[in-house]
């Protein structure tokens, strides 16, 4: 058993899940699936060994109606009320008892339970949805953290963050503006799982460091900040200078720094500059008769299309790690 008191062991054939496999499998953390044991009765009735909790599927159909319901907003001791079959009560306009139908779930939920229009996507991703919608910090930090150790950032990043995020984003854009906290405390937690997870690359030395930066007017970070965890990840120096850099600072962070590679992102066709691109990689640094000139990279939608002479678009994540990695080793 760990710190947190959750069951580590991997359940035996035909007896059940663990409290830790069913807490992943729901997106929440161990210690809320206890919560609704012990608060409101949500438990298994079978313990192996008489200690374990194990849960069967009709226990956890039970509790994926209990994330449904609190998803919708409906106060956790309600919705046990209801997922144990027992119906919210509420008062009607004669002082008779009867069902709240205000409260009810919408139909057309996806199975999850989000709400959210993920489509065929890893089971991980509706769990984060839905510790998402409710608000849920603390399973967040832990489903995205097991995510990254589980995958790798790469793999993280492209099969399971970036889709939720993108349900996310067209979830409040067709909801007239709701669900805007959802999408802001997702980002803010994934960036603080990028953060835990990256490791101290070796100390950067010129020619070897990859430099990152957000083109003026971009202040779209995540995608730039998930890259250089990822390159950090594999051991390789980074300059990190985030949000809307000032061509100014930008040219001068170049010439002091002297990375062999330049990553610019642009989320938008507004931002993305071919001009600066070219004015970028046509920089030099060194001492004078050993002059080098940047590797550049234009990263991100705002540059699709737009094609600068030697400078690289790279797809995704992916491509663009391997990019910087020939560059730097080379």
């Amino acid at each position: 058993m760990g710190a947190d008191g959750d069951e580590r062991e991997t359940a035996q054939p035909g007896v059940g899940l663990t409290t830790g496999e069913v807490a992943r499998r729901l997106g929440v953390a161990p210690t809320t699936v206890r919560t609704w044991d012990r608060r409101y009765g949500l438990g298994p009735d079978l313990r192996s060994d008489g200690r374990h909790r194990r849960w069967t599927v009709v226990d956890v159909a039970r509790l994926e109606r209990m994330c449904a319901l609190t998803a919708t907003g409906l106060p956790p001791a309600e919705a046990a009320r209801i997922a144990l079959g027992e119906g919210p009560l509420d008062t009607g306009p004669a002082g008779q008892a009867g069902p709240a139908p205000s409260r009810r779930p919408a139909r057309g939920r996806t199975r999850s339970g989000t709400g959210l229009r993920l489509g065929d996507v890893r089971q991980e991703c509706k769990g984060i949805a839905r510790a998402a919608l409710r608000l849920d910090g603390d399973a967040l930090d832990e489903l995205l953290t097991t995510v990254i150790e589980q995958y790798g950032l790469v793999t993280a990043w492209t099969e399971v963050i970036m889709p939720t995020l993108q349900a996310v984003g067209r979830k409040w854009e067709s909801s007239g503006e709701r669900y805007v906290e959802v999408e802001h405390l997702l980002s803010w937690h994934v960036s603080g799982a990028l953060r835990r997870s990256t490791r101290p690359a070796a100390a950067a030395r010129p020619g070897a460091a990859t430099l990152l930066a957000c083109v003026p007017g971009e202040y779209h970070t995540l995608p730039l900040e998930v890259l250089a965890a990822a390159l950090a990840e594999r051991g390789l120096p980074v300059h990190m200078f985030g949000g809307a850099l000032p061509v100014e600072s930008l040219i001068a962070a170049v010439r002091r720094t002297g990375p062999a590679v330049v990553g610019l992102w642009a989320q938008s066709r507004t931002t993305a500059s071919t001009p600066l691109a070219q004015h970028v990689a046509n920089l030099e640094w060194g001492v004078r008769g050993a002059r080098r000139k940047p590797f550049v990279l234009t990263l991100g939608p705002g540059w699709a299309g737009r094609t600068v002479a030697g400078v690289p678009h790279p797809a995704d994540l992916a491509a663009a790690v391997a990019a910087v990695q020939s560059q730097v080793r080379a």
